[in-house]
């Protein structure tokens, strides 16, 4: 560690252990903002409110390392469409698409505020007691296991939509084949979610004797790289085409409450209605 190094130069103030270097960050936030883009751009150009959420995180891990909270949630919603336009009656285990995605949503925005609460009462640099940091610390890997826990738990639900899809696929429905892409896609985002949380964990899981927080490059491979690519393949498989059109969208809360649509063919048998 450079005694040059302003960013580490005030031990009692800095969050760095490392000295960072200018270099990989000005890429990494370029290679960010570029994908951000991109997704904004094809947000608008396929017209999917929705895509805010994938956007923002873009937005954020141009800045920041909060993203795969935000990334998770973009998938949750995306499941939910996907059980709206390739299950016969919207349901997946008897939950209704419109509430699967809340439900994982609402699941996301648990683990997002306990990571919050633990990064923010762990303070700045050396300010804090020894025992309320490692306070901290834990209760930030709670909120990174709940993250991971709720990640298996609708594993388990995508691989029931595998399977429902795949059923179709031999039954010759129409179109079922092109859920799999996007079904793929979002099997590679999470796997690159989980290296995430695995790296995450490790990183604390010593406490003050881990030397992972002191090497930058673990910083870039095993957090800024998975994150990049998660955004990329979305970009490449990117929602919006494989489920096009205003009718794929999901009908809004009163319109389904109003008219009773609880499918995918209600809608298109019936007159337009307000979506999500």
């Amino acid at each position: 560690m450079s005694p040059s190094c302003s960013a580490v130069a005030d031990q009692d103030r800095t969050n760095w252990a490392f000295c960072p270097s200018t270099p990989p960050a000005i890429v990494f936030t370029v290679l960010f903002a570029l994908t951000t883009f991109v997704h904004l751009s094809q947000a608008i150009f396929y017209k999917k409110a929705y895509c805010w959420v994938i956007v923002g995180s873009g937005l954020i891990q141009t800045v920041n390392y909060i993203a795969p909270l935000f990334t998770n949630a973009f998938v949750y919603m995306v499941m939910g469409r996907m059980i709206w336009n390739y299950v016969p009656n919207a349901k997946l285990c008897r939950i209704t698409a419109w509430r699967f995605s809340a439900y994982f949503v609402i699941f996301d925005v648990i683990a997002l505020i306990i990571q919050v609460a633990g990064a923010s009462s762990s303070g700045a640099g050396n300010r804090r007691p020894n025992q309320q940091v490692i306070n901290a610390i834990h209760i930030y890997m709670g909120g990174v296991g709940f993250q991971q826990f709720f990640i298996l738990l609708f594993l388990f639900f995508a691989i029931k939509f595998h399977q429902i899809i795949l059923q179709q696929i031999q039954q010759g429905v129409k179109g079922a084949s092109s859920a799999l892409p996007l079904l793929y896609a979002i099997y590679a985002v999470l796997a690159l979610i989980t290296m995430r949380i695995i790296f995450r964990l490790c990183e604390y899981a010593q406490g003050f004797q881990s030397n992972i927080p002191t090497h930058e490059a673990y910083q870039y491979c095993l957090d800024s790289v998975p994150m990049l690519f998660g955004l990329v393949i979305l970009n490449i498989i990117h929602p919006g085409r494989i489920m096009p059109g205003k009718e794929s969208n999901l009908p809004s809360r009163r319109d389904r409450k109003v008219r009773g649509i609880y499918n995918k063919s209600e809608y298109i048998s019936g007159s337009p209605v307000l979506t999500a």
